[in-house]
């Protein structure tokens, strides 16, 4: 006998933006920025270095993801400093880490 079970789901709005959302962030360099940016605070050249990509094409990166709210930046001096916005992204990246395995290494920071 089949019994009738109440679900919750998200209305076509909120779906439409969780899948731009996870559009954005299907990058392995961007997943890799997004880990690195929950831990710490890093520069453009910092982000570049850890995906080994020139620095325009790790702003690129941090501009779109930017632009989707996910992310935000701070100058200081002469420098900027991007940080995570979207306190949401550390369960989506803690699941990822879970089912893909353990982390490659520890990278080191650049002295200030």
């Amino acid at each position: 006998m089949k019994t009738s079970q109440s679900v919750e789901l998200l209305g076509e709005p909120a779906l439409e933006g969780a899948a731009e959302c996870l559009r954005t962030l299907a990058h392995p360099h961007r997943l890799r920025m997004v880990q690195m940016l929950l831990q710490a605070e890093f520069t453009v050249g910092e982000l570049a270095s850890a995906c080994g990509i020139p620095s325009h094409m790790a702003s690129e990166h941090l501009r779109l993801m930017r632009d989707r709210s996910l992310l935000d930046f701070e100058r200081r001096g002469r420098r900027i400093y991007y940080h995570i916005v979207e306190t949401g992204l550390a369960s989506l990246i803690a699941c990822i880490e879970s089912r893909f395995g353990p982390s490659e290494s520890t990278l080191p920071r650049d002295p200030e």
